[in-house]
């Protein structure tokens, strides 16, 4: 009852912790769901439908593990895309009521090698067994509920698969081309004109003369907001300073090496030898030797001349077993190399053709084995009569995909064939045609060249910036750093004798900065700071000092951006006018005298290649002259290099012919093939896309 008591007497107390509590629950379910200002919990939103974050990261790494080397940009953008490309398609899809049943996945699956040729899935015939196959999906459900979701997942990537190729089939199935089509397309490119043209062109009038205003650049702008949108940039001026070796350091280094070249002189009172003192030219193992002096370990692998360093190879390949070569400078290293001795054929390089047959490891050859051996067979005899029908030979009757290149494998070397292959090609001397048969079918192969190799014991050191270079350079980025805070950037830089880097613009998911790399902390950076704020960061090569020179909000094109994209279409459409007001004259050769520009004479033009010799393609002065009658003068034509004014003199009509099948073929084949394209970059270019890629990277 006390405790009652004092909870009774501390109601308010209790009441305001409460409050408090739920208030912090609040803000904390308000921050973590994006609130007040916060980042959204999606990576973007397509046409209403959103994108997790969570989601997208996993699809992002995943990415980033399936491709070495590949960076977190460029998989962000990669499944970015694939993410609207889902979504657009999907949303297709829907309104179409397109689906995929069992019977049509069955259809897919029993296209995949993978699973029409194992055996497993087969029947007696060797042909894939739908019950066999249901069977084998049920044991997974009911056995193992990891390798269950798995299949699910896959079965998912199929259906999606499956789904799009019918999309894309009935997309281009509503693409065709009809006779008058072809008629159409045979008369533009065979019908000809030949006509007089007076042209001046855009560039005898002076750029100042026309100059443009930001309001009249702003106002073509406003015509068509959404062609001319421009997203949220940044723009930075910077200063890279290199931590790059001095000259002393590089000194220091190659007074090091040569120092190991020679015996160092052994104290005359002491009487033992100390091997380490021995020198690279006389050292007793020279494996040792190298692996306790290089920066790079002792390799034992023979050398083709053609993987030496360039300028050195001719004289590290004929180097003399037991002779030291150098010093040499490769790359960033000073070397000194012995030759070990040499080795004949370390790499050689052979040509194949290639027939599989069903069952031989991934074919996808009907054919069977025996049928491919008597194809071999056939093959050996033709290119042995004639070896240099091989190529040929190859490109027409090779399963693998060497045959583009005439079935030329390039050079290789022990270990990397199967092994019969191998034996063949470096137990044979060049030139020998030879049947082999391996895993993969029958290889027809010539053996084309062989290489020798030179062993090296090479003793490589790093040229590098010694600590006291590293700081003096990092001394020098600060003092930059404070000065270009306290005034003008350029000056401060030349006060130091620096360099400005032409300022870079940025958009808010680029990641590589020209003359720097890849830095994608300096452009995080450049978005969250103000203009004028300056900041040194450290990178791999050394220092940037960056200032935000400039931020452009997300909204038309930056006026001087719109000038370098369609500035000089404006000012042509001003010197047009002046150029016109000179074109006076009823007839060509008046015109040609106000202007005094000559007739010239454009002789059997056709519509498809609209070129005017000396003057250029003219599609618009083209299609004119195949509407005027001969005689009549055209009126101003504003073409691609000036205005112009024609006179017909004559045309001619194509001769008539039958059909037009090959140019109907050739039309559906461009249009057809190109359809998909088309109509995604339509569904993109009308698509409500949000993308806040940039708050999560």
């Amino acid at each position: 009852m006390a405790v009652l008591s004092k909870i009774r007497q501390r109601s308010f107390l209790v009441i305001a912790i409460v409050g408090l509590a739920l208030f912090a629950f609040i803000i904390g379910a308000l921050i973590e769901n994006g609130g007040f200002g916060q980042t959204s919990r999606n990576a973007g939103t397509i046409n209403g439908v959103d994108v997790p974050f969570e989601d997208f990261r996993i699809k992002v790494d995943a990415a980033q593990k399936s491709q070495q080397g590949m960076s977190l940009m460029q998989a962000t953008n990669g499944v970015w895309e694939q993410e609207v490309k889902r979504v657009l398609l999907e949303g297709q899809y829907e309104k179409l009521g397109l689906r995929i049943g069992n019977d049509q996945l069955i259809n897919v699956i029993k296209e995949d090698p993978q699973f029409a040729q194992n055996p497993q899935f087969q029947n007696a015939a060797g042909k894939f067994d739908k019950g066999k196959f249901n069977e084998f999906i049920a044991s997974i459900k009911n056995t193992s509920p990891e390798r269950w979701q798995q299949w699910l997942e896959y079965e998912k990537q199929l259906s999606a698969f499956a789904t799009e190729q019918m999309y894309n089939t009935m997309l281009k199935s509503g693409f065709y081309t009809t006779q008058a089509d072809g008629k159409f397309n045979y008369e533009l490119e065979n019908n000809k004109v030949t006509f007089d043209v007076v042209s001046v062109p855009y560039s005898t009038i002076d750029d100042k003369k026309v100059e443009l205003t930001d309001a009249e650049i702003t106002a073509y702008m406003k015509k068509d907001e959404k062609k001319y949108k421009a997203d949220e940039t940044r723009e930075i001026e910077f200063v890279m300073i290199e931590d790059k070796p001095s000259a002393q350091d590089e000194k220091e280094v190659k007074d090091k090496v040569m120092g190991l070249l020679n015996p160092v002189a052994d104290d005359p009172k002491t009487p033992e030898v100390d091997e380490s003192k021995v020198g690279f030219t006389n050292a007793p193992n020279v494996v040792d030797f190298v692996n306790a002096n290089s920066d790079i370990k002792y390799d034992s692998t023979y050398i083709a001349k053609k993987d030496l360093p360039v300028e050195h190879a001719e004289a590290l390949f004929n180097t003399a077993p037991g002779q030291v070569y150098g010093p040499y400078m490769f790359g960033n290293y000073y070397c000194i190399s012995k030759s070990l001795g040499k080795k004949s054929a370390v790499n050689v390089k052979a040509s194949h053709i290639l027939i599989s047959y069903k069952g031989a490891a991934r074919s996808q050859a009907t054919r069977t084995k025996e049928e491919a051996q008597a194809k071999a067979n056939q093959l050996l005899a033709q290119v042995t009569a004639n070896p240099s029908s091989f190529p040929m030979v190859a490109f027409t009757n090779s399963d693998d995909s060497s045959k583009q290149q005439g079935g030329d494998l390039g050079y290789f070397s022990k270990g990397q064939m199967t092994k019969n292959f191998e034996n063949f090609v470096f137990g044979n001397p060049v030139g020998k045609i030879g049947l082999v048969e391996t895993e993969f079918g029958y290889h027809i192969i010539n053996v084309t060249d062989k290489q020798d190799g030179i062993r090296l014991a090479t003793i490589a050191q790093k040229i590098a910036p010694s600590e006291a270079t590293s700081d003096a350079v990092f001394t020098q980025a600060t003092k930059f750093e404070m000065a270009a805070n306290e005034k003008a950037f350029d000056v401060a830089a030349k006060e130091l004798k620096l360099t400005v880097a032409p300022v870079a613009k940025l958009g808010a998911l680029d990641e590589n900065i020209q003359g720097v790399g890849s830095q994608r902390e300096i452009v995080r950076w450049a978005f969250g700071a103000k203009e004028g704020d300056v900041k040194r960061f450290n990178i791999p090569a050394g220092h940037v000092v960056a200032r935000l020179k400039k931020i452009n909000e997300a909204g038309l094109l930056p006026i001087e951006d719109a000038k370098m994209a369609f500035g000089a279409k404006l000012r042509n459409e001003k010197k047009a006018e002046l150029i016109k007001a000179k074109m006076t004259g009823a007839t060509l050769e008046a015109v040609s005298k106000a202007t005094g520009s000559p007739i010239k004479e454009a002789k059997d033009i056709v519509a498809t290649n609209p070129y005017i010799q000396t003057i250029g393609a003219e599609s618009k002065v083209v299609g004119t002259a195949f509407s005027l009658k001969p005689g009549v003068v055209s009126q101003a034509i504003d073409g691609n290099s000036g205005v112009f004014k024609i006179r017909v003199k004559s045309s001619a009509k194509a001769p008539a012919v039958a059909e037009y099948k090959d140019i109907i073929t050739r039309l559906n084949g461009q249009s057809r093939g190109s359809v998909q394209g088309r109509v995604y970059n339509v569904l993109k270019d009308d698509a409500d896309i949000k993308d806040n890629r940039a708050q999560f990277n």
